[in-house]
């Protein structure tokens, strides 16, 4: 063979081996990065998550980044779109609903899908969230963000000092909580406690008790009907929240850690067999139980303790949703809109929910549970599930919308610990804890009226 057939051989080879060989440009994967507020297990866990969508749809890379708190992941937002650098998905927790439609960071899901039903073979169905959840993340009629990790507060009891007490049941209300605390302190020495029980001060758990009770915590039904103006702080259902948190303060009932927000403290208070009863986020039912048998004891969780008097409408759901950015390129929004509703869907919600107690937001996920006996063997993750399903939708337990929530927050959580440390009138101290609340979020309506 000549040099010329040589080369004509060589070219048809090069050539048919190109017919069969994937073009450059479809070998590029389109980045997805998404930002969560956890630098523990969950992060590990989300990771793992990736690493299989990333398999399944190898058009997209999926990486997974973890922030301490949500505080710390909206200042790295603000900063990433200010240098045109953004994730495509960010967890924004609940409370900063309206300042995620504020700030015009972010594409609600519903314009994303434009009706569509599915994307790249995943349905989309959010009927099958249960109601609370659609409702608090549904705005102006649209599904705005992907509910993920939401959960609920829920009472933990010490197996063995109840039945010290005498108890048959946890104490479902607040009457019921303090006869078991006045009996706790008789028998203070031999269970060897520092008194009754314990929860975290913050704002959220009078958020919670304000719900209970079908009370309103702002205006324009609480800020959905229209932008929010006024905080009712002083109203008789929140200076009745506060008035029974100091008395059972001043009974010695509730041990305070001395510190705003101290979550860990109160987890440990029931590990350590310290107090009967805590009442904490439903999303340590794992954590909290784990770390108890690893000490011998045996928790019970059961629903939020109320006030028998005005009665039990329903609990708000805690946590963070997954946010859509707006303003990204054709393919990083499908990736993103993909990733979305797998990692959403009946099994990942699922196994979310037994690694860590967080809500099993699907009605599907909790059938999935139920059907492999779940709940039979793992009852105190069923408590959030049916305290939250039980909730009658109301605009008080749909939650409220204010673009300074965590600053009122703050507020009720300082004022708590004046009453607590501080003594004096409930009224008088929520009275000037409304006024700074409203003229905080006057500032704020200003910016976006």
């Amino acid at each position: 063979m000549n040099i010329r057939k040589l080369l004509i051989a060589a070219l048809a080879i090069a050539l048919l081996a190109g017919a069969f060989s994937v073009p450059a440009f479809a070998q590029q994967k389109t980045d997805i990065k998404v930002w969560i507020a956890f630098t523990d297990a969950r992060l590990d866990w989300s990771r793992e998550r990736a690493a299989e969508f990333n398999a399944q749809f190898p058009q997209f890379n999926v990486t997974v980044d973890g922030y301490a708190n949500y505080e710390e992941i909206q200042q790295a937002t603000d900063l990433a779109i200010q240098q045109n650098n953004p994730p495509a998905i960010v967890q924004w927790f609940e409370v900063g609903t309206q300042r995620a439609r504020d700030f015009g960071y972010f594409k609600s899901i519903a314009d994303a899908l434009e009706g569509r039903t599915e994307v790249n073979g995943i349905p989309v169905n959010f009927d099958d969230f249960i109601p609370p959840v659609v409702d608090y993340y549904t705005l102006d009629g649209k599904f705005t963000s992907m509910p993920w990790n939401s959960s609920s507060p829920t009472l933990y009891s010490n197996v063995a000092m109840l039945k010290e007490l005498g108890l048959e049941n946890p104490p479902a209300t607040w009457q019921e909580l303090e006869a078991a605390c006045a009996k706790a302190l008789e028998m203070k020495a031999a269970l060897g406690i520092d008194g009754c029980v314990t929860w975290p001060n913050h704002g959220w758990f009078v958020e919670q008790w304000m719900a209970q009770r079908n009370a309103l915590l702002a205006n324009n039904g609480n800020g959905r009907d229209a932008r929010a103006t006024e905080i009712f702080l002083d109203s008789e259902d929140a200076i009745a929240i506060m008035a029974w948190w100091q008395k059972m303060h001043q009974m010695g009932y509730y041990v305070y850690s001395g510190r705003q927000r101290d979550w860990g403290a109160t987890e440990q208070a029931i590990q350590s067999g310290k107090v009967p009863f805590i009442i904490t986020s439903s999303a340590d039912t794992a954590n909290i139980g784990n770390a108890a048998k690893a000490n011998g004891i045996d928790i019970l969780t059961s629903r939020m303790p109320y006030d028998a008097d005005k009665g039990w409408t329903g609990n708000l759901i805690g946590g963070a949703s997954l946010w859509l950015v707006d303003g990204l390129t054709a393919e990083m929004e499908e990736g993103a809109l993909t990733f979305l509703l797998w990692f959403t869907n009946t099994e990942n919600i699922a196994g979310w929910h037994k690694a860590t107690g967080y809500l099993p937001l699907r009605n599907s996920s909790v059938d999935l549970l139920e059907a492999e006996g779940w709940f039979e063997t793992n009852p105190n993750f069923l408590t959030a599930v049916e305290q939250i399903r039980g909730t009658t939708v109301t605009p008080a337990t749909r939650g409220a919308l204010l673009g300074t929530f965590p600053q009122t927050r703050d507020i009720i959580t300082r004022t708590m610990e004046e009453l607590m440390l501080q003594g004096g009138d409930p009224a008088e101290k929520m009275q000037a804890a409304k006024a700074e609340a409203d003229k905080v979020l006057a500032e704020y309506n200003a910016l976006y009226e």
